[in-house]
């Protein structure tokens, strides 16, 4: 009788285990998807006037929608949405930077995405 109840202790104590790394896995790639910045910080890093200022939060906030929506979604999704998000603010991004900013702003992205682990 001891045993089995060790036995059903030691698997019920495994189960909440296993069941605890699964959530924490998916907040941990919820929160790499999250891609709010210091919008000061990017504003000195470009060196952008007013108007691109606002104009850059504007796409940005957009992308960052666009990324969380991509993160909440399935695995399968994931990937596509993401890329199509990137796009998307890289476009946008061209049209309101000078080239020497936008080529500045790719690097600050890719950086941000291979830190995060997306790239």
């Amino acid at each position: 009788m001891k045993r089995m109840i060790f036995a059903v202790a030691a698997m019920l104590s495994m189960t909440m285990a296993f069941a605890d790394n699964e959530n924490t896995n998916s907040v941990n790639n919820a929160e790499a998807y999250n891609m709010n910045i210091n919008m000061n910080m990017l504003s000195r890093a470009l060196d952008l006037t007013g108007d691109q200022k606002a104009s850059v939060a504007d796409i940005h906030k957009v992308f960052c929608a666009e990324m969380d929506f991509a993160g909440q979604s399935s695995k399968e999704e994931r990937g596509t949405m993401m890329n199509k998000a990137i796009n998307k603010d890289l476009a946008y991004m061209h049209t309101v930077l000078n080239e020497e900013q936008y080529k500045k702003y790719v690097m600050l992205l890719n950086a941000t995405m291979a830190n995060r682990g997306l790239k």
